[in-house]
């Protein structure tokens, strides 16, 4: 990109001055027509220096609004009126605690993080520690918990099976997906280390 001592130039990549009979390259970006009810930049206009600087000589951002509406588009907090989510008061209700119940941001981010360490520790139960992540994924797939042996996931797999293959479902290819991932899930399990034995 070539450097230029103008703030805002941009590469034309052979775009035209939008400005009405003039050839030069449109490499100023200026506001163009706002849709009605949309609070974004719009459309942009491209123009050459010389039409840039006479766009902007003549542009008022505030033509069309009432005073009331000039008023608050020079507030500073002019666009910090709506609380987010985090800290609206229905925050928290997922389990995870509000920013609000801390006068420290650090013991909210505290608070926050010892909360998703006791969700995934109650997602670690005893009878799925046997097995490692991808083992217990698998049993998820297949909607087995944990305390199971080589026959119950065979029973389970055949029965899956059955439900899935379009030989035993009159056809039906749309449940294609699910059978593949059920085939894998329990390739991956018949061959485990925690059903040996």
């Amino acid at each position: 990109m070539r450097h230029s001592r103008f703030h805002g130039r941009v590469e034309s990549g052979g775009r035209a001055c939008n400005w009405p009979g003039c050839e030069e390259a449109g490499e100023f970006r200026a506001p163009g027509v706002r849709l009605p009810g949309f609070d974004g930049p719009g459309d942009y206009r491209w123009f050459c220096l010389d039409h840039v600087r006479e766009f902007n000589s003549g542009y008022d951002y505030f033509d069309g609004m009432s005073a009331e509406e000039i008023f608050r588009a020079q507030s500073p907090l002019h666009g910090w009126e709506a609380q987010s989510r985090a800290f609206r008061p229905d925050a928290g209700v997922d389990g995870t605690p509000r920013w609000a119940d801390f006068a420290d941001p650090l013991e909210a981010i505290s608070g926050r993080a010892k909360a998703h360490m006791r969700q995934r520790q109650s997602e670690m139960k005893p009878e799925n520690a046997r097995f490692n992540p991808e083992e217990r994924r698998a049993l998820g797939v297949l909607g087995l918990d944990g305390d199971i042996d080589s026959k119950t996931l065979r029973l389970r797999y055949t029965r899956l099976l059955r439900q899935y293959h379009p030989d035993h479902n009159g056809g039906d290819h749309s449940r294609a997906a699910r059978l593949q991932g059920v085939v894998e899930a329990y390739q991956l399990l018949r061959k485990s280390a925690a059903l040996e034995g």
